[in-house]
C-alpha cells in the first residue's frame, strides 16, 4: 500500500455571535483538516488548528514526502516528519492522526486496538462553556448557562475567566457555583489573562468556591513562574496546550510546574506522543485531562487516547480522565460526521471501528471550505 495524495481542508464557520476567552472574541470558527488518500482505495482524516504556516508546510514540503510512502510505516515516517519540520507541532499533529486513523482501517483495529486494547469503553466529559459572548453579561449569562448544562447531563464545567475585573469574574463564577450546587464539578480557564500576584488572588477566590482547577492563568509560553502557583495555591493548576513535546512537558514536570497536564493531540506532534507525555507525567503523579478545542476528529482522536489513560491511582475514588467538550455553535463537530458525540449522563461512548471509529460526510467539508 502506498500514499497517492495529502489533502488539505481549511474550514471556517460564522458564528451568530463572537465569543472567546479573556483576550479575545472571535467569530468564527475554523479548522484545518487532512485527508491521506492510498492507492488501495483507504484514507485517514487528521485534525489541527490553523494557526501560522501550518497548511502551506503540510501542502508543500511534508505531502511530497509522504506520497510514494507506505502509510503503515509508521514510526518511520514520523520521525521523518518531526526531523524537518523545524519543531512545528502541529502539522506533525495533523499527519500523524491521520496516519494512525489509515493504520487501523488497513488492520481492522481502532487506535487503541493499535496500542494494546482499552482500559475502559467510555469517557467521563466536562462542557467547556460559558465564554465571553458578544453583547452578553457573564455575570447574567454564566449562572444560566451553567444550570441549562447540568439539565443535559454535564456533571462538570469550565468557565472562562480573566476578560473582567477580578470581583466581576469572581461574582460570576460564584453565582455559578450557586445556580449548580455543591455536587457539579468546576474549573476556571484565566487563558493567560493575570499578573501572577492576580493570579493568586483569583486562585484563592476559586479555592473558597470549591473550584477543581485552574487553568492557563499566566501568560508565559514556555509557563514562567507556575511553580510558584502550584506552591502557593491549593487549588489544581492546569496548563500545557501550548507545549509542543514531550522534552518541553518533562521540563515543567520537572519544575513541578502543573498538578495536570494538558497535552492536545492535535498541538504536541500527534498521538503517540500525547500518549507519552501522559504515562511520563504519572511518574510525578500528575493526572493528563487532554485538551481538545477543535470538530469531530480531533474529539474522536482525543476519545481513542482516553480510552488508554488509566486512572490517576488505583483507589476506587481517584480522577479519571476526562473528554473536553466544548459545548458552542460547530458545524466541524456536530455535522462532519455520521454520528456525533452524544453525551449521556456525563459520559461519551468511545468508537470502536477501525482507526478513529468515523464517519466523514465529505460533502460537508465542501460547504464550509475557504481553502
Amino acid at each position: 500500500m502506498k500514499i497517492s495524495a495529502v489533502e488539505t481542508y481549511l474550514l471556517q464557520h460564522k458564528l451568530p455571535r463572537a465569543i472567546g476567552p479573556s483576550t479575545m472574541l472571535y467569530p468564527y470558527r475554523e479548522t484545518l483538516l487532512i485527508k491521506i488518500s492510498t492507492d488501495e482505495g483507504l484514507v485517514g482524516w487528521g485534525e489541527t488548528a490553523p494557526i501560522g504556516a501550518v497548511q502551506a508546510l503540510i501542502k508543500e514540503q511534508f505531502a511530497p514526502a509522504l506520497i510514494g510512502q507506505n502509510p503503515l510505516e509508521h514510526r518511520r515516517l514520523w520521525r521523518r516528519l518531526w526531523g524537518m519540520n523545524f519543531g512545528n507541532p502541529l502539522a506533525v499533529a495533523a499527519i500523524d492522526i491521520a496516519l494512525h486513523d489509515l493504520r487501523g482501517k488497513a488492520l481492522n483495529l481502532s487506535i487503541a486496538e493499535l496500542y494494546g486494547g482499552r482500559l475502559r469503553d467510555q469517557a467521563s466529559v466536562y462542557a467547556s462553556a460559558m465564554n465571553y459572548t458578544e453583547g452578553l453579561d457573564a455575570e447574567e449569562q454564566y449562572p444560566a448557562e451553567a444550570a441549562a448544562l447540568v439539565e443535559r447531563g454535564f456533571g462538570a464545567l469550565k468557565m472562562r475567566l480573566g476578560g473582567l475585573p477580578m470581583a466581576r469574574d469572581l461574582a460570576a463564577a460564584a453565582a455559578v457555583r450557586d445556580a449548580v450546587g455543591p455536587g457539579v464539578l468546576l474549573m476556571a480557564d484565566g487563558n493567560g489573562a493575570y499578573s501572577l500576584s492576580k493570579a493568586i488572588q483569583v486562585g484563592r477566590g476559586l479555592e473558597a468556591l470549591d473550584f477543581y482547577w485552574f487553568e492557563e492563568p499566566l501568560p508565559q509560553p514556555d509557563y514562567t513562574a507556575y511553580e510558584i502557583l502550584t506552591d502557593k495555591l491549593d487549588i489544581a493548576i492546569a496548563a500545557g496546550e501550548a507545549l509542543g513535546s514531550r522534552g518541553a512537558f518533562k521540563a515543567v514536570l520537572m519544575r513541578h510546574a502543573m498538578d495536570i497536564v494538558q497535552p492536545d493531540v492535535s498541538l504536541c506532534g500527534g498521538f503517540a506522543e500525547c500518549l507519552f507525555i501522559s504515562e511520563m507525567a504519572r511518574l510525578w503523579g500528575v493526572p493528563s485531562v487532554p485538551h481538545c478545542w477543535g470538530g469531530a476528529v480531533l474529539i474522536a482522536a482525543t476519545l481513542q487516547l482516553l480510552a488508554l489513560l488509566p486512572d490517576a491511582s488505583w483507589a476506587r475514588g481517584t480522577e479519571t480522565p476526562m473528554l473536553e467538550l466544548d459545548t458552542y455553535e460547530n458545524p466541524f463537530r456536530d455535522r462532519l460526521v455520521t454520528e456525533p458525540t452524544q453525551v449521556r449522563a456525563g459520559f461519551v461512548t468511545i468508537p470502536t471501528g477501525p482507526g478513529l471509529g468515523i464517519e466523514i460526510v465529505e460533502e460537508v467539508i465542501e460547504q464550509y471550505r475557504i481553502e
